[in-house]
C-alpha cells in the first residue's frame, strides 16, 4: 500500500455544475489545488468567467457557461467535454423555491425539477463518451452527485420539490451506480448540511451567531467549510474511494441523524 497516493488525483480531468459559488466554488477549489484540471459549469458568464479567474491561482481551471436546465445547454458543455476524457463529474448545480402549498406556483416546482434532477441525469448521460474514455477498472472514472441532507430528512420549509428532488437523486445515484458499475464508471452522492450559499442565505443569516446556533447539528453550532465538502469529494474521487458506488455520504455534523 502507498499511503502516500491513498487520496491522490493529481493529473486527473474533472468538471463541477454550479461552480461559480458556494459549494460548487469549495469543490472546484479542492479539486484544483489537488492537482486536477477543472472545468466549471454556471449559467451567467461573467459570474463563471470570474470564478474561474479566481480558481486559476490553483490550478488549470476552464469555464464554461451553460444553462443546465436546458437541453441546448448541456449539449453545448457535451460538446466542448467530449473532445478528451473526463475522470470526474460533479454535479453539483441546484435551485430550491419555498412557498406555502396553497400558493406554490406549478413553474417552481417544474424549475427545480429541471435543474436538480433532470440536469444531473441528462449531463451524465450525454458526458458518457467522455468519462468511458477516461475509465479502468483499477481506477473508475466518478459520478459525484451532490444531493442535501433534506434529501434524507424533512426540512424546517415548504422547500417542498428541493426536498424531493435532492431524495430522487440520491435514489437516483443508487440506479446509475448499478447500472454503470459495468462500465467502470461509479456514481455516488454527497447529502451536504449547511453550508453558507447564495441559496442558504435566502433562510439563514450567518452573521447571526443565534440563527447559526438554531441550525446546531449534533456536532456542534458551526457550518460546513471547504475541507468539509472537499475532503469527501477527494476520498470518492481517489483510490481511496475507488470500490464505492451507489452510497451517499452525508456531511452534515451529523444532522442526517436527527429529525
Amino acid at each position: 500500500m502507498d499511503i502516500t497516493k491513498l487520496f491522490d488525483v493529481a493529473g486527473k480531468t474533472a468538471l463541477v455544475t454550479g461552480g461559480s459559488g458556494g459549494i460548487g466554488y469549495m469543490i472546484a477549489e479542492g479539486l484544483a489545488r489537488a492537482g486536477c484540471k477543472v472545468f466549471i459549469v454556471s449559467r451567467k458568464v461573467a459570474g463563471i468567467t470570474a470564478a474561474a479567474e479566481r480558481l486559476s491561482a490553483f490550478g488549470s481551471v476552464t469555464p464554461i457557461a451553460a444553462d443546465l436546465g436546458t437541453a441546448e445547454g448541456v449539449a453545448a458543455v457535451a460538446a466542448q467535454v467530449n473532445a478528451g476524457t473526463l475522470n470526474i463529474l460533479v454535479n453539483n448545480a441546484g435551485t430550491t423555491w419555498g412557498a406555502p402549498i396553497d400558493e406554490f406556483p406549478r413553474e417552481g416546482f417544474e424549475k427545480v425539477l429541471k435543474l436538480n434532477l433532470l440536469a444531473p441525469f441528462e449531463l451524465t448521460k450525454s458526458l458518457l463518451p467522455a468519462l468511458r474514455a477516461g475509465a479502468t477498472a483499477e481506477d473508475p472514472a466518478r459520478v459525484i452527485n451532490i444531493a442535501s441532507i433534506d434529501g434524507l430528512k424533512l426540512p424546517e420549509w415548504e422547500s417542498y420539490p428541493y426536498s424531493a428532488t435532492k431524495s430522487g437523486l440520491i435514489h437516483m445515484t443508487r440506479h446509475l451506480g448499478k447500472f454503470l458499475a459495468g462500465e467502470n464508471i461509479s456514481v455516488n452522492a454527497i447529502a451536504p448540511g449547511l453550508f453558507p450559499s447564495k441559496m442558504s442565505d435566502t433562510i439563514v443569516d450567518f452573521s447571526d451567531p443565534d440563527a447559526v446556533a438554531a441550525m446546531a447539528s449534533p456536532l456542534g453550532a458551526r457550518v460546513g467549510t471547504p475541507e468539509d465538502i472537499s475532503g469527501a469529494v477527494l476520498y470518492l474521487s481517489s483510490r481511496a474511494g475507488a470500490w464505492l458506488t451507489g452510497v451517499t455520504i452525508p456531511v452534515g455534523g451529523g444532522r442526517g441523524t436527527v429529525d
